[in-house]
């Protein structure tokens, strides 16, 4: 380092320190910056082999250094010449200052040397005021003394209706008055001046009939505007001159509100009542002379039938009243009226406003059709407002629905509501009257097929169809709630009515000693085929309805087809019970000694059961095929129940053969009464006569070592057959021993197979009676 570096390196500290004393911040950032840079040499030369490149750097930083000196020079330098520039211009500034100020002296000295000579023409001002106001009373005298004059004769054509000349007199009335107020107004030069109290007084006395005059002619114009169509087809001229009369004061208002300011800035008030906005006057008379209109039709006799009338009324009343405004009246005013339009939106806001009123009222179902018939369909029909001549017009104007949407629910809602409750009366008044049919003493009537049926079907699909198509001539959401309450109600009404039929056999079972009642099961299959009639009826309302409402009505949609198939099954489980009363006197002779010698009382049960089954042919299908089925598989129970009793034991092999025998019969018989039920219905998966032929062939079987092999076919064709009805049927053979007992219903008892999906089980509603004899040994001595 040279002897210079050294001295300015010297010399630096001290100059530090006495920087330092004025700004505290340079040490503080001279700390800073050593930091950094010794963090920084400490980073770059941590190793000696990097201290080769030290010139490189040091002669980096001389330069940067020197660049930064530079620039801060010439940021100084470009300061203080702002600095002096800015002293300059406030050395400019205060120059001029002292010259205003002199200025301002002079010309307050002047102002107070005239302040005298300003008072003293304070009083030629108000001479001069007073002779402009006796000017104008010189030069208005003739118009002043001849405005009583005027008054009167525009009075007089006011109340003749000559309407044009009464407006021409107001208007040069108008005229004087105004030209009078402007005078004394001031408007040469004192324009700025307001008027006194006392002159407006004095000028209010002068033409007080003008403002009555304004009134009395407003009055007749808006008599003239209300009866219009009245006018129109008489005389149209009065109608014309109130016209007229409308667009001159259109043409006033618009020209004072434009003239208010005059072309020097001099702000003109507007003459006494202006605006006087007769245009829109104009078009409120009309809306109120269309809403009397529909005032003045009949309020008599709108309830009930009369309402239809009423709204057929203004129906013919607002298109009688639109062609005379289309034909007439339209040629009578200026086109931008368009009175077509105007009387149009009238129309709909009082209509709007009456139907509002009439839906508040307690309507009935009738009154609510006529009304939403009458809104939806007619209203918008070609015969009303969709009318050919109107269709223009109607699309330059936006009426709007005639009822919300939410009075238009709230009447779908009250009509739904009042037609359920009809219906609710009726299908209570059709049960009753079927109750009292079911105590005729005389069989029920049948259709052209031969089915037992009641009028009970009839009346209620006709009620809820007609409902339906009622409901459909109004939309396709208020049909769908017709038919959604009409499914409610059925579903309602098939309860009470399965309630019914189970009353119905209660009251035949106590009464079936007496037969009192010998068409019961008449009457029963009668009610199962009206119930297959209803189910039809029911799909075919259901298939009505639109898929897209089917689920938005409710979040619980009715069932009728559920409660349908309860009464069904109640009254089929009834027809079964009537059976097997008529069957029961002859079940105790059946599988006992005098049936194996005689065959007895097996032609009376297939005697029975071919009556039964003859009337189950009035049934309509497939209800038909069910009763059938039902009937097989209780005669089948009731052998096989009466089998379990044990009332024939076989004491020999004679016996058994006999005894099978006698079952194949019975079996035979049984089949040649029931031949063509295969023919007419599903058969089902397991044949209830077959067992009769398994269980003849099982006790027919000679040697018991075969029996183990014989009971587990028996079990796999009937998986619900248990051990005791195995030992029953053992018992009955009379030649089983201990050891083949056991080990038949040990193998049952391991075999057990699981009930197959589909099985309709038959063992399980025979029940073994217990045994009497608790010790007794299974031989032929014990039965």
């Amino acid at each position: 380092m040279s002897a210079g570096d050294q001295k300015s390196g010297g010399d630096k500290p001290e100059d530090t320190v006495s920087v330092a004393k004025v700004w505290p911040e340079v040490e503080r950032a001279e700390c800073l910056a050593r930091g950094a840079a010794l963090k920084w040499a400490s980073g770059v030369f941590c190793r000696p082999e990097h201290l080769e490149r030290l010139s490189q750097y040091k002669k980096r930083e001389s330069q940067r250094t020197a660049s930064i000196h530079t620039r801060l020079k010439s940021m100084v330098q470009s300061y203080l010449e702002g600095v002096g520039w800015g002293l300059e211009q406030l050395r400019e500034a205060r120059a001029e200052l002292k010259e205003v100020s002199h200025a301002l002296k002079k010309a307050g000295l002047e102002s107070n040397r005239n302040a005298e000579g300003v008072k003293s023409l304070e009083r030629l001002r108000e001479v001069s005021v007073n002779h402009r106001q006796l000017l104008a009373a010189v030069s208005n005298l003739p118009r002043l003394y001849s405005v009583r004059s005027m008054v009167l004769e525009t009075e007089r054509l006011v109340e003749s209706r000559r309407l044009l000349e009464a407006h021409a007199r107001l208007m040069d009335l108008e005229r004087w008055q105004d030209d009078i107020l402007w005078q004394l107004h001031g408007a040469n030069g004192m324009a700025g001046s307001a008027l006194s109290k006392e002159d407006q007084e004095l000028v209010a006395k002068y033409f007080s009939g003008v403002g009555q005059l304004v009134d009395a002619l407003g009055k007749e114009l808006w008599a003239v505007v209300s009866s219009a169509l009245a006018l129109a087809r008489q005389n149209p001229t009065p109608f014309v001159s109130a016209v007229r009369i409308v667009e001159r004061e259109e043409a006033l208002d618009q020209a004072f509100l434009e003239e208010r300011v005059g072309s020097r800035g001099n702000t003109r008030p507007l003459p006494p009542g202006r605006p006087r906005c007769w245009r829109a006057c104009f078009f409120q008379v009309l809306e109120e002379a269309v809403s009397a209109r529909f005032r003045s039709v009949s309020y008599l006799h709108t309830r009930g039938p009369g309402l239809a009338g009423h709204l057929s009324a203004l129906q013919h009343g607002i298109m009688a009243d639109l062609a005379t405004v289309r034909h007439l009246l339209e040629h009578c005013v200026p086109p931008h009226y368009q009175l077509t339009g105007a009387y149009l939106r009238a129309s709909h806001r009082c209509l709007h406003s009456h139907l509002a009123q009439v839906s508040s009222w307690d309507l009935e179902s009738g009154e609510i059709f006529a009304v939403l018939n009458w809104v939806l369909r007619i209203y918008n029909s070609p015969d009303m407002m969709g009318h050919p001549e109107l269709v223009t017009e109607m699309e330059k104007v936006e009426l709007g629905p005639l009822i919300s949407t939410e009075g238009l629910e709230q009447l779908q809602n009250k009509y739904v509501q009042s037609v359920r409750k009809s219906v609710s009366e009726w299908m209570h008044k059709a049960l009753q009257v079927e109750l009292q049919d079911w105590q005729r003493d005389q069989e029920p009537d049948t259709d052209h097929e031969g089915f037992y049926q009641t009028s009970l079907p009839t009346i209620l699909t006709q009620m809820l169809e007609e409902n339906a198509r009622v409901a459909l001539m109004i939309g396709e959401s208020l049909r769908d709630q017709t038919i959604q309450m009409g499914l409610y109600e059925m579903e309602n009404l098939l309860n009470r009515f399965r309630e019914a039929l189970v009353e119905f056999g209660k009251e035949h079972r106590r009464n079936s000693s007496n037969n009192k009642n010998k068409y019961n099961l008449h009457y029963l299959l009668a009610s199962i085929s009206n119930c297959i009639i209803l189910k039809k009826s029911t799909e075919s309302l259901q298939q009505q309805q639109s898929s897209r409402s089917a689920g938005q009505l409710s979040r619980t949609p009715p069932n009728p087809l559920a409660a349908l198939d309860r009464a069904v099954r109640r009254a089929c489980r009834l027809v079964m019970d009537h059976l097997l009363l008529d069957l029961q006197p002859f079940l105790p002779g059946l599988l006992t000694r005098p049936w194996l010698v005689q065959g007895d009382p097996t032609p009376k049960l297939c005697c029975v059961l071919e009556r039964h089954l003859e009337l189950y042919g009035r049934v309509r299908p497939p209800c038909r095929q069910r009763l059938q089925e039902e009937a097989q598989w209780l005669m089948v129970v009731e052998y096989v129940r009466a089998l379990m009793q044990k009332r024939l034991v076989c004491r020999s092999a004679e016996e058994r053969r006999q005894l099978a025998q006698q079952m194949v019969q019975d079996d035979q018989q049984f089949r040649e009464i029931l031949h063509g039920l295969e023919g007419e219905g599903s058969v089902p998966e397991v044949n209830p006569l077959a067992l009769l032929l398994v269980l003849a062939d099982f006790i027919r079987l000679k040697d018991p070592g075969m029996l183990t092999l014989e009971v587990s076919g028996l079990a796999a064709k009937y998986p619900d057959i248990s051990e005791e009805h195995v030992s029953v049927l053992l018992d009955i053979r009379g030649d089983v021993s201990r050891d083949i007992r056991g080990s038949v219903l040990d193998l049952l008892e391991q075999s057990a197979p699981p009930l197959p999906a589909g099985y309709r089980p038959i063992f399980t509603d025979i029940l073994v009676p217990p045994s009497t004899m608790a010790f007794c040994l299974p031989t032929a001595k014990c039965a």
